[in-house]
């Protein structure tokens, strides 16, 4: 659909994404910059507590990626890697925002986030910092065993850094020169979209509280009896 045709179409707003997913982008945000301050500062408890909470998140957005709203399931948004390729070779058209959920290229980049969160968060349960504040399974890691996890924690973090750093310059530019906004969907989850767009299906906040609870507790067991 050109632009033309596009600004001749009946626009409807449209719910694309769930509550769930919002809250978990933005705590996320949130948590990662608190992690941030607090090592810096040498705040450690907060930094093993935030920790706990990414974990927790973490775990939750794994299951919810299976049995989630449409617009989360990993299944909607991983695809075939040369189509998220191809999306990026014709960037600079300008395109109409007819997406539900995240684009071709945009779903590979939500996984890497998600990678580099998980390696982070793995290695920080087996890591001993400088602070004398351990991770719950560096006790049952062997000294060299802490030290790779301790480096992997640091490097990572490197990592983790440039996902973000890329992820904001891509808003930017979508924004910048295809003129769409994936900023204000993702805090009211609502897009103005086609009259004829599909509706994705929305899975119930009961179950995504059910699961955000198991994941919860399922943390607190690591972090307590372990």
């Amino acid at each position: 659909m050109g632009l033309r045709d596009f600004n001749r179409t009946m626009l409807l707003p449209m719910r694309v994404w769930d509550a769930p997913i919002r809250l978990f982008h933005w705590a996320i945000v949130l948590l990662v910059l608190l992690s941030y301050v607090s090592v810096e500062a040498g705040w450690m408890r907060i930094h093993l507590a935030s920790g706990y909470c990414v974990l927790a998140l973490l775990l939750f957005r794994l299951a919810w990626g299976f049995v989630g709203s449409d617009t989360a399931r990993f299944s909607h948004f991983l695809g075939n890697p040369l189509r998220g390729l191809a999306h990026l070779a014709r960037f600079r058209q300008r395109d109409p925002d007819t997406q539900v959920g995240h684009n071709e290229a945009g779903g590979w980049m939500v996984l890497l986030m998600l990678v580099v969160l998980a390696v982070q968060e793995i290695s920080g349960l087996f890591n001993t910092t400088r602070h004398g504040v351990a991770g719950p399974l560096a006790k049952y890691a062997g000294a060299r065993a802490a030290s790779i996890a301790g480096f992997v924690h640091s490097a990572n973090f490197t990592l983790l850094a440039a996902a973000v750093g890329l992820h904001i310059l891509a808003i930017l530019a979508y924004a910048l020169v295809k003129r769409h906004d994936l900023v204000r969907p993702m805090i009211t989850g609502v897009k103005r979209l086609p009259a004829t767009t599909r509706q994705p299906r929305m899975a119930s906040p009961i179950l995504a509280a059910v699961l955000a609870g198991l994941a919860g507790v399922a943390v607190w067991l690591l972090a307590t009896r372990l």
